[in-house]
């Protein structure tokens, strides 16, 4: 009786410890596999929208709009009510002249399986990724026209940056990661670094260059309403600058973390009525207007990926169109700032994100 007792118990703690295993298995893989998706940041379509707190915009989805306002709507999209992104969005303050074609893949044709097909070999050849939108949709009403884009680069910065003791942000946002130059790090980490800017530890500009065309610029406490004004603020300040714009031995440098995983859903844009000067589709509509933007940037470098999807159901119609109505130094980046990412020797950056809650990007 004994020895069965033993028996039984010995199977009831092998069973637990298996249990316990698989469950801390299934548990680290499910936190490599389900990284949570960014929250209560926002994602604008053009870099003239005006920006509040915690906001992203990256240029492709102005890309992918001047493809249907000049390829298909002749060169104008009119709603019948006032919309201020389609009035940002047919200003094209971004286009095709202000990034390299190696950034970027675009396409556009009827919709069909075979059209995903060619998008999905077509980003893997060219970026090696895949598309997260692409899903979303419907693919079997064929009698839409899809418009598609996705921006890919990775960047590398000469030097590694040294990781720093995690630290406070805004005066408020406890143990965020940091990395940068301190007292203690190689002087060569500041030559990859050209100063914009320093009026002072809480503004100031720099820009960190990388072994690829890309720039990364950051703008702490910027001033203006839109990614525009900040990005034309910042200029300004930086023509007009006459200090050292050498990064210095005693120039100390202090970056947070960032990483964010964003999907927005244009509501704004779809399910309403479009005209055009085409009289051949001189209406359509948008059934469905995506876009999803991963950046991440640490002391190595950086990563952006961003795709664009527009399902639009275009027709013929007699209805009159609207105009529409117009209208040491411490660089210390511990506090509300706005990152750019350029591409070297282009009038505009590709991507802009502004950071005030920095816990919301790590």
């Amino acid at each position: 009786m004994k020895k069965k007792i033993i028996i039984i118990c010995i199977a009831i703690l092998i069973t637990a410890l298996v249990t316990t295993i698989i469950l801390n298995f299934n548990n680290i893989f499910y936190k490599a596999t389900n990284l949570e998706k960014t929250e209560n940041v926002e994602v604008f379509a053009t870099i003239n929208d005006t920006v509040t707190a915690d906001s992203t915009w990256c240029g492709i989805f102005q890309l992918v709009w001047n493809d249907i306002k000049n390829d298909l709507a002749n060169g104008q999209i009119h709603s019948s009510t006032p919309n201020t992104t389609v009035e940002n969005l047919n200003q094209e303050d971004f286009t095709k002249d202000m990034i390299s074609d190696e950034y970027y893949y675009q396409i556009y044709d009827e919709k069909s399986p075979e059209l995903k097909e060619i998008i999905e070999q077509a980003i893997m050849e060219k970026f090696n990724q895949t598309s997260s939108i692409l899903d979303t949709i419907d693919w079997s009403k064929s009698e839409n026209i899809i418009f598609y884009a996705m921006l890919y680069r990775k960047f590398e910065f000469y030097n590694k940056f040294d990781n720093l003791e995690n630290d406070t942000f805004s005066n408020k946002y406890e143990n965020i990661e940091y990395f940068g130059i301190d007292e203690s790090s190689n002087n060569d980490l500041g030559n990859q670094v050209d100063v914009l800017f320093y009026n002072s530890q809480n503004s100031f500009a720099f820009l960190i260059n990388t072994k690829t065309d890309d720039e990364v610029i950051i703008y702490k406490n910027p001033k203006g309403e839109t990614f525009k004004q900040m990005y034309d603020n910042m200029n300004k300040q930086a023509e007009k600058y006459n200090g050292d714009k050498i990064f210095n031995d005693v120039d100390q440098l202090k970056i947070p973390k960032i990483n964010i995983d964003l999907e927005k859903d244009y509501s704004e844009l779809t399910n309403k009525i479009f005209t055009t000067n085409n009289i051949e589709h001189s209406q359509f509509k948008i059934e469905n207007a995506l876009q999803s933007i991963k950046f991440n940037l640490d002391e190595e470098g950086g990563e952006i990926k961003s795709d664009v999807i527009f399902d639009t159901n275009w027709y013929t119609s007699g209805i009159n169109q609207e105009k529409e109505k117009k209208e040491p130094r411490y660089f210390y980046v511990d506090d509300t700032f706005v990152i750019f990412l350029r591409e070297k020797g282009k009038e505009l950056p590709y991507f802009a994100g502004r950071i005030d809650n920095i816990t919301k990007f790590q």
